[in-house]
């Protein structure tokens, strides 16, 4: 054995099948990069990804999603290629995903679930591991084991099934403690909203957008912070916020927040509700994207679609493309520039770009924030006896 050195131990790494069901119909690109994203997602939650199954139906099967064929080519790929987990593009209910792990005898998880276990490992302020215990009780409450009798009675009107008494009673410490997560919530959701109002004499600026898209990599450009950064999904869940001055006489609150992804779950959604409070209390958004992204225009779509759902729509909002590493000739920046005119190309790695974002911020808030307080701001930089850079 070669001495001084650290051997990758692989006997605890789990090694999933990727599962896809595909509608007739559906967009063959959205698909196939919904099932590369999961990929990445799976990979983040610390599996690896050791194959794929796709399969296309006209509509899901009720009973394992994939139906019985399926479910037998799907055991020999498992056993084929060593994998003790099966991940599943599709939200599946409390039947689909009992049967598809009594039949596989292996781990089966959902897309939801894959997401549930990076928020658990993310999770570092105390709201957000309140927040990642809410989602996670709220779908283990919709995942209470399902016994073979009671899928007999699965869909029959004005029949109990056996043993639905037993399952109330397992269900409420559950809920007990679900109502606890959000009695505690909403006292923390009071004490910042108070604090929000002392905060309000700078406008707030929300940097929202798909996960991975380098939201907090910006944060630390524009503020000279060292925020949490790293190469995957969801890196980010804690709010962050922090001072930045756009000029001598401009400055400005600055707050990151957790990512966007595509069919992001409901209950996610709820459960983050403090967070992403934030953005839609915000006086502007940066709407950030991974400009080099081949496809970009789904994942503003997505992050649209996503402010809308939790009210944010009508902030005013700046479209940042990102990841413009090239510079004015980049690429992805000269593909994009006629789709959305009025969006700001920048590189948060390499600083390109960020003093125009700093003006079109400063333009922006003049026309659509009144809490622009530059008395306030101009007397606090004389208090500190200096004067921030201009823009250059």
């Amino acid at each position: 054995m070669l001495s001084g050195m650290k051997l990758h131990d692989t006997r605890h790494v789990e090694r999933a099948i990727l599962v896809q069901v595909v509608r007739f119909g559906e967009d063959a690109l959205q698909v196939a990069d919904s099932l590369l994203e999961l990929g990445r997602l799976a990979e983040t939650a610390g599996f690896e990804v050791a194959g794929e199954l796709v399969q296309n139906r006209i509509k899901p099967d009720g009973g394992t999603m994939i139906g019985a064929g399926k479910v037998e080519e799907l055991r020999a790929i498992a056993a084929h290629r060593e994998a003790n987990a099966v991940i599943v593009d599709n939200d599946l209910d409390a039947i689909q995903s009992f049967n598809l792990g009594k039949a596989l005898g292996v781990r089966v998880l959902d897309r939801t679930e894959v997401i549930l276990e990076i928020f658990a490992r993310r999770a570092r302020s105390a709201e957000a591991k309140l927040q990642v215990e809410l989602a996670r009780l709220q779908f283990q409450l919709k995942r209470i084991p399902v016994t073979e009798s009671q899928q007999r009675f699965k869909g029959k009107a004005n029949v109990r099934g056996p043993g639905e008494s037993h399952l109330q009673l397992r269900n409420e410490p559950l809920k007990r403690r679900i109502n606890e997560l959000k009695k505690k919530l909403a006292a923390i959701q009071e004490r910042q909203a108070s604090r929000g109002a002392e905060k309000r004499e700078w406008p707030v600026v929300s940097l929202v957008g798909y996960t991975n898209a380098g939201k907090s990599t910006l944060l630390n450009a524009l503020a000279g912070a060292e925020a949490y950064v790293d190469d995957k999904l969801f890196a980010t869940l804690d709010t962050k916020t922090r001072k930045v001055w756009l000029s001598p006489t401009h400055q400005i609150l600055l707050s990151d927040t957790v990512g966007f992804i595509r069919n992001l779950p409901h209950g996610l959604v709820a459960c983050f509700k403090s967070t992403l409070d934030m953005a839609a209390q915000a006086d502007l958004l940066l709407v950030v994207v991974d400009a080099a992204y081949p496809h970009v225009q789904d994942h503003i779509a997505v992050c649209l679609g996503t402010l809308e759902a939790i009210g944010a729509q009508d902030v005013p909002r700046l479209l940042v493309l990102n990841k413009c590493d090239g510079g004015a000739r980049d690429p992805a920046w000269m593909r994009l520039t006629g789709h959305h005119p009025g969006a700001i190309a920048v590189s948060a790695r390499t600083g390109w770009g960020l003093d125009t974002l700093k003006r079109a911020i400063v333009a922006e808030l003049r026309q659509s924030c009144r809490l622009w307080n530059l008395p306030a701001a101009l007397s606090r930089n004389r208090l500190r006896g200096r004067r921030e850079p201009a823009l250059s």
